[in-house]
């Protein structure tokens, strides 16, 4: 029987993304000050405290946070390097975002607990949706959303990139997500694109943001990374590196398990050097129970 052509085989390839079982896991990124961050979390926004972790051998200590256990819901995954007290976000990081019923409480308790309000509630001009902006210790931007009930609360990682369109087409191909609206604002002078693995409302979405002319940002060094789950990383990083050929980006780490803790990852950088790590979704669950 004859092998199937290359063309034909990178089909078939880029088909497994779309048939995998994903969904997000986790934001990371670093702030000064565990415990500050912890409080301000679990008392403005009303998440829980999942799990913490310290790493004394290696300078370093780890809390999750979000609004239900790790198994089925998307949280923040804290990093406290030890002595390290601020970092620069950077001008790419756009913000989180949270799924509240009534944005204009939400805000008034946050305000009264000492909290930074940027925006206050209300929609724009025009819209429907009632929105505000938060700002956390570390300067990290929270964007509040006025909606019905959600099984996910954390909804939202925005990023700025250069190319939106090159963007889009990066993350339904590599990572098999569906683009599920688009917005072009020539006032604000402004385009974004929702792309995720269910409807806004059902799930966390990634929004990608474009700057007229504006082709690059400045990563800083706070935010870190997405996890997103994977059945197999090795297929995984096939299809990331096929597709980083032809949009850019690279591989970071081939896939494998982790050194000591035997969960299978690989991680790559997006044409805009935005990192996503994949995680094996049995991995991941035996990593939970373990811990």
């Amino acid at each position: 029987m004859a092998e199937a052509s290359p063309a034909v085989a990178n089909a078939e390839l880029l088909e497994w993304p779309k048939k995998d079982k994903r969904r997000f896991l986790h934001a990371v990124y670093r702030v000064g000050d565990l415990d500050r961050t912890i409080k301000y979390y679990t008392e403005c926004f009303g998440m829980e405290l999942l799990r913490k972790r310290d790493v004394p051998e290696e300078k370093y200590s780890n809390a999750f946070l979000g609004f239900g256990p790790e198994q089925s819901y998307f949280v923040v995954e804290l990093t406290y390097n030890y002595g390290v007290t601020s970092y620069d976000i950077g001008t790419g990081f756009g913000h989180l975002a949270i799924a509240t019923e009534d944005v204009y409480k939400m805000v008034e308790n946050i305000r009264a607990k000492g909290g930074n309000v940027t925006r206050e509630p209300g929609p724009l001009k025009g819209m429907t949706t009632h929105f505000a902006f938060v700002k956390d210790p570390d300067g990290y931007i929270f964007e509040l959303i006025q909606r019905g009930p959600t099984p996910e609360p954390l909804c939202q990682v925005m990023l700025r990139v250069g190319d939106l369109g090159r963007s889009i087409k990066f993350y339904e191909k590599a990572l098999g997500m569906k683009l599920l609206r688009t917005i072009d604002s020539p006032e604000l002078k402004c385009a974004l694109a929702m792309l995720g693995y269910a409807e806004e409302d059902q799930t966390t979405v990634l929004e990608l943001a474009y700057s007229y002319g504006v082709t690059e940002y400045t990563k800083g060094n706070a935010y870190a990374q997405v996890a997103i789950s994977t059945d197999d990383v090795y297929k995984s990083a096939e299809v990331v590196n096929l597709v980083t050929q032809e949009l850019g980006g690279k591989i970071t780490r081939q896939p494998g398990p982790i050194p000591g803790l035997n969960t299978k990852i690989t991680s790559f950088v997006d044409p805009d050097g935005w990192k996503t790590v994949l995680v094996d979704n049995e991995d991941f669950l035996k990593e939970l129970q373990s811990e």
